[in-house]
């Protein structure tokens, strides 16, 4: 349990030979740090900052095989994903749940109606379940009463599926600790031990949230750089040059009210002919995303460009022109920096999104990919390890990360309706009745989030700043205006005992 205290406890462990360092608590460090627990190796995460603080916390918060990859014939990268979402729903319910979408053609759009239908046949294909229909304009008008005053053309429903992203970084770490790893956050790789071949065979950590700055020497057979945008720098250690191109997407949140969506739609972007979301999300409407090159430093916040936030807006003016939707109903706006690995495109959406292993001098850095197959990337890496760590066995890809918990007993307990209660245990797993026994069951409004869900957080969750509490552990930072403060009487009276503050 990261409870008060727990860095500090931890801190004192750590002077041990690991069989794996991983740096990076975001969703591909958090994969193969489970992966690796699941085989029962000895294994250490850290992250510099929070976890899931970077991309992993800011995604489009989708489940999904990447339709638009298609267009670019990227049919593996989709394959994977499209299976992954499959099993995920399978294993993670609750957690990860199905989506409607509605794929809208417009008057102008350049992409014809009959290539989207072919796209979706293809990824019905792949997924094994034919699960698209066709829709008129006045069906989709009926279906989406949003959409009205809008020159639709027609359109098409498919399934995918959506996730609280940071959310699903917290329970894969949690369901790896629970295997036996560690992982502690705000603890920086300052550096790289090398054996006297050059072989990389440690790291230097320093504790960034201690006021002294503490650093400790941590030996391992293996380290793994899983630290996305940020993979270049630790990689320039080794020698390695600079492999990834920064790109930042940002997205923007609306009221439910002011865009009452009763599913996801996904349309063209008048400009230049983008796939754009608009979603219905924890009790919010996001819609985004953009594609640009980040320009800024890796070290400062990413943050929503006004060229964005117009872009983003123009689209849902685009689409739902009835709702007269206007800068002053955005209650926020989040961006995250993709790691991206550069081939040259001119267009940023171009580039691939699929995942790569590079192995220097002993430092085995992971990045790429999508939030979708971050399973599918922890199974390669640890395959990839396997000629370091000569006694890793083959890791299995039938494995769980997941363990399958049943509702019965949190039923039991409390008088939370089904929703509720697939809420918590697909957030929680077996600490789901942890939860439930604090009480404080009643919903913060708009969203879906209990109170209950704040003082756990608070008490087991490894808060240091809270922005890691409002921000990744309960989302009420990007879905309630002013960022969640207009509750911080609430807030403070079920936290700030659990976190020792003043």
């Amino acid at each position: 349990m990261w409870n008060l205290g727990f860095r500090d406890r931890l801190w004192g462990d750590l002077d041990r030979h690991w069989d794996i360092v991983v740096v990076g608590g975001g969703i591909t460090g958090a994969g193969i740090f489970a992966e690796a627990a699941r085989l029962g190796l000895s294994v250490l995460l850290v992250d510099a900052n929070d976890f899931a603080s970077g991309t992993s916390s800011r995604s489009t918060k989708l489940v999904h095989g990447g339709l638009r990859y298609l267009r670019q014939a990227q049919v593996r990268v989709t394959r994977e994903s499209v299976r992954e979402r499959e099993r995920l729903l399978r294993e993670a319910s609750g957690l990860v749940k199905p989506l409607g979408f509605y794929l809208t053609t417009f008057e102008r759009d350049q992409m014809p109606g009959w290539m989207m239908g072919a796209g979706l046949a293809v990824y019905d294909l792949i997924a094994g379940k034919w699960a698209h229909k066709q829709y008129s304009a006045a069906q989709l008008s009926e279906a989406i009463p949003e959409l009205a005053g809008a020159s639709l053309r027609g359109g098409f429903h498919y399934f995918d599926a959506q996730t609280d992203d940071a959310r699903l970084v917290i329970r894969v770490l949690r369901e790896g600790e629970r295997r036996g790893g560690q992982c502690i956050n705000y603890v920086e790789a300052a550096d790289l031990l090398r054996n006297r071949a050059g072989y990389v065979c440690g790291v230097v950590l320093r504790d960034r949230a201690s006021n002294d700055g503490r650093t400790i020497e941590v030996s391992a057979r293996a380290v793994v750089n899983a630290t996305g945008t940020w993979s270049d720098v630790l990689r320039a250690k080794v020698g390695g040059e600079r492999r990834l191109r920064p790109i930042r997407g940002s997205h923007l949140t609306f009221p439910w009210k002011r865009v009452p969506l009763p599913a996801a739609i996904s349309l063209m972007h008048p400009r230049d002919s983008r796939a754009v979301f608009a979603i219905p999300w924890e009790g919010a409407t996001i819609i985004g995303t953009t594609d640009v090159d980040h320009k800024d430093g890796l070290n400062v916040e990413p943050a929503t460009s006004q060229w964005e936030a117009e872009y983003i807006l123009e689209s849902a003016q685009h689409a739902f022109p009835s709702l007269e939707i206007t800068a002053s109903d955005i209650v926020a706006s989040w961006s995250g920096v993709r790691s991206v690995i550069d081939t040259g495109a001119t267009n940023p959406s171009k580039e691939s999104r699929d995942h790569a292993l590079w192995n220097e001098n002993g430092l085995l850095t992971v990045t790429g990919g999508k939030l979708t197959t971050f399973r599918i990337m922890a199974l390669d890496a640890l395959a990839e390890l396997r000629h370091m760590l000569a006694d890793l066995k083959p890791p299995g890809r039938r494995g769980q990360i997941f363990p399958t918990t049943l509702p019965d007993e949190l039923r039991a307990m409390t008088t939370l309706d089904d929703s509720s209660i697939s809420r918590l245990l697909g957030r929680f797993g077996s600490e789901a009745k942890d939860v439930a026994a604090l009480g404080e069951l009643d919903r913060i409004d708009p969203t879906p989030t209990l109170w209950a869900e704040v003082a756990h957080a608070a008490r087991n969750e490894g808060i240091v700043h809270l922005d890691d509490l409002l921000l990744r552990r309960v989302r009420l930072g990007l879905l309630l205006p002013q960022g969640g403060m207009l509750h911080v009487a609430r807030i403070r009276a079920l936290s700030q005992g659990a976190l020792g503050w003043d």
